[in-house]
């Protein structure tokens, strides 16, 4: 199974891409929480609500019942009663030389107030209260009639009633409109349906920071030169144009995810002191039509107004696939985004001063428009590190780490062959936390091994139940792979076998490391593929019949074998012709006839044949070596290169130097998706038992 590289954006130890700097928000958070204008919006409308409620401010008075008020009336104590009839209420002032009988019931406060009111109790209605008070006085002719004072209103009481519902829909209306327009404070952010053309890019100024420069990108030196000379040309752009050249308008950045394009692009806005402007390519997309074409007006119209400046758009793939190829896939709307964004880089009307910066992992589905001079002049290409990148990889990871002296980088750099940045990232985190859970003060080699481990194979199943068995016969395939590699000129030197289980599938694996090279001829692949059915061969020889454990090993010889039929011409029968094209991997139909590919089934089939009667053969020969091996596996679970030297011999063949770099790493589960097919990478790997 080949890593499966992750993406720069996953490295814990990067800060976030922000339009601040971290003291800023460390100052911000300290600042405490933001005024909103909404608090405001809310004691306004308790106020206005406590006034219908609880009526105006006035004088403290005391609730009574409409008897007691009755009763006050036949003893003579009542100067004057108030009808309010918008509130229903009646207020009592009582007279002055009746206050003192009254005072413990009043209160101080309220027996102090001579004019009052004193006391307040609820009727019905206006009307109702006078019938009842017409009748109090026919019923008791000898009380004085005190007479109300003319009926009057509350003065808030109209004001609330008319201005209450106005004011809850003008603030329901700047809600939604701050909502929409993605004011500070609304929520709605750069997507508001007012600012829906805007772009949603960060700017990077004068007044910001990016806390990553290049001394944190390692094992990219030629990619630095590149950028930092694009940085250059904005800075001093007549050491260029003097001499009658042309500044390039674009540079796209091109490799596998992991590698550190990203993070070249951080760098970059951390180093250069013009205005750049950050943005992924899915920022341009958007429900409605023609948003996309707007975002790229109104990017570039900003651009223009702080020229020099530099553009960087990640992922540029989501906008930039060529158009009009397959029109049942075809889309509009990006088509439109993407024609905008080729007239703005060089259009009719071209500007000057502007440098596009754009990342992508897949440059063969990119319009060829896009990719002309003129528009991205230059294609830097990010690949994945040889020895000494990994080597200056690890030095940049392992700053922040507490290392033991038995740590040895470049041990580590040669153990990690086809490691991307962002793989050696996870690899250190994975090791100081190993190391943290063992209690240990400082991270040793062995911490390292086992994150190495973790990253290839998965997290080990320490409780995961195999009978004797399923273990005998997981040992004797990884010995046949060992062996296998052990005894082939061309296979990879062995580092570890195991049969610990891990992962998901992965009962065992053998690791090897792999001679980095590019080219490959016949007699290395052949070899590689006996190495590869080393397992199933062991299976029939010692137990004479097979398991499921050799899944993943025919899927990748079955890719190898294909790849030298069909791609490299490796087959006399089929002839010097190579079937593979990179840029019509969608179509469903064969460049070839039917009788063609039957041809080509036949001839993979005698190579994987002649392959597995070699290895068959092979191990026949050495079948003592093969028992030592899965026995001392059965005792002990993992075997070194050096247990291995111990047990039968040092390999007859010396190892070569490395030369270049592949993606090698040797364990169960199968080819990872995303590798394209008939990639050589996959022509390197040694699968393990299920």
């Amino acid at each position: 199974m080949s890593q499966e590289p992750y993406k720069e954006d996953n490295k814990s130890k990067l800060p976030k891409f922000n339009n601040r700097s971290n003291s800023e928000g460390e100052e911000g958070s300290r600042k405490g929480p933001k005024f909103s204008i909404y608090w405001v919006y809310a004691i306004i409308f308790a106020v206005l609500i406590g006034f219908q409620v609880f009526g105006p401010f006035s004088p403290s008075t005391v609730q009574i019942g409409q008897d007691d008020f009755e009763q006050m009336l036949k003893q003579g104590d009542i100067k004057q009663y108030t009808i309010v009839s918008n509130r229903n209420i009646v207020r009592v002032a009582l007279k002055k030389e009746a206050l003192p009988k009254y005072e413990s019931q009043l209160g101080k406060d309220v027996s102090e107030n001579e004019a009052g009111p004193h006391f307040y109790f609820r009727i019905v209605s206006g009307d109702s209260f006078k019938d009842d008070m017409r009748k109090f006085y026919e019923d008791n002719p000898t009380v004085s009639n005190v007479g109300a004072v003319d009926t009057e209103r509350d003065f808030f009481g109209p004001i609330v009633t008319t201005l209450l519902p106005i004011l809850i829909f003008i603030a329901i209306w700047i809600l939604l409109m701050r909502k929409m327009g993605g004011g500070a404070g609304g929520g709605g952010g750069p997507g508001g349906i007012f600012n829906i053309g805007k772009s949603r890019a960060t700017l990077f100024d004068k007044g910001t920071r990016v806390n990553i420069t290049f001394a944190d990108v390692a094992g990219l030196d030629e990619a630095k030169v590149e950028v930092m000379e694009i940085v250059d040309f904005l800075k001093n752009p007549k050491k260029y144009t003097s001499l009658g050249g042309k500044i390039p308008k674009g540079a796209l950045l091109v490799g596998p995810p992991g590698t550190g394009k990203t993070l070249l692009a951080k760098a970059m806005a951390g180093e250069a002191q013009v205005p750049f402007f950050s943005m992924s390519g899915s920022d341009f997309v958007e429900l409605f039509v023609g948003v996309g074409a707007s975002r790229v007006r109104d990017l570039f119209k900003q651009a223009r107004e702080k020229s020099p400046c530099i553009i960087f758009i990640d992922e540029i793939d989501a906008i930039g696939r060529a158009r009009g190829k397959n029109m049942m896939m075809s889309n509009d709307e990006r088509e439109s985004t993407l024609n905008q964004l080729l007239v703005e880089m060089d259009g009719f009307s071209g500007e000057s001063g502007i440098i596009v910066l754009a990342a992508t992992n897949r440059p063969d589905v990119l319009d060829t428009a896009l990719l002309r001079p003129g528009r991205f002049d230059r294609q830097i290409t990010i690949d994945k590190p040889d020895l000494k990148g990994r080597e200056a990889i690890f030095k940049v990871h392992l700053k922040p780490i507490k290392l033991s002296e038995t740590v040895d980088i470049h041990k580590l750099a040669e153990q990690t062959p086809g490691f991307a940045g962002a793989d050696i990232a996870n690899v250190c985190n994975e090791a100081a936390l190993i190391a943290a859970r063992k209690n240990k003060a400082a991270v040793e080699m062995e911490d390292f091994q086992d994150a190495v481990d973790r990253v290839i194979g998965g997290l080990e199943k320490k409780n995961k139940i195999i009978s004797p068995d399923e273990k005998r016969i997981i040992a004797y395939h990884e010995a046949g792979h060992a062996i296998c590699g052990w005894y082939l000129e061309h296979a990879y030197p062995l580092l570890k076998v195991t049969i610990v289980p891990r992962g998901t599938a992965a009962l065992g694996y053998a690791q090897y490391t792999p001679k980095e090279q590019y080219l490959y001829n016949t007699d290395q692949l052949m070899d590689q593929i006996c190495m590869t059915l080393g397992g199933r061969a062991s299976e029939d020889i010692f137990f004479g019949k097979i398991s499921t454990g050799a899944q993943n090993d025919l899927q990748q010889i079955t890719r190898i074998a294909y790849a030298m039929v069909t791609v490299y011409g490796m087959s006399d029968k089929v002839g010097n012709i190579s079937f593979y094209d990179p840029h019509q991997e969608q179509t469903f139909t064969k460049p070839y006839s039917e009788e063609t590919a039957k041809m080509i089934d036949e001839e993979v089939r005698v190579v994987i044949e002649d392959a597995y009667k070699r290895t068959i053969q092979l191990l026949t020969e050495k079948k003592g070596d093969v028992e030592k091996l899965a026995e001392a596996l059965l005792e002990r679970e993992v075997l070194f290169q050096s247990d291995v030297e111990k047990l039968i011999g040092k390999r007859p063949y010396e190892e070569k130097k490395p030369l270049g770099i592949e993606d090698d790493k040797h364990h169960e589960g199968g080819i990872s998706e995303g590798v394209p097919p008939y990639d050589p990478n996959v022509m390197n790997q040694q699968p393990a038992a299920k």
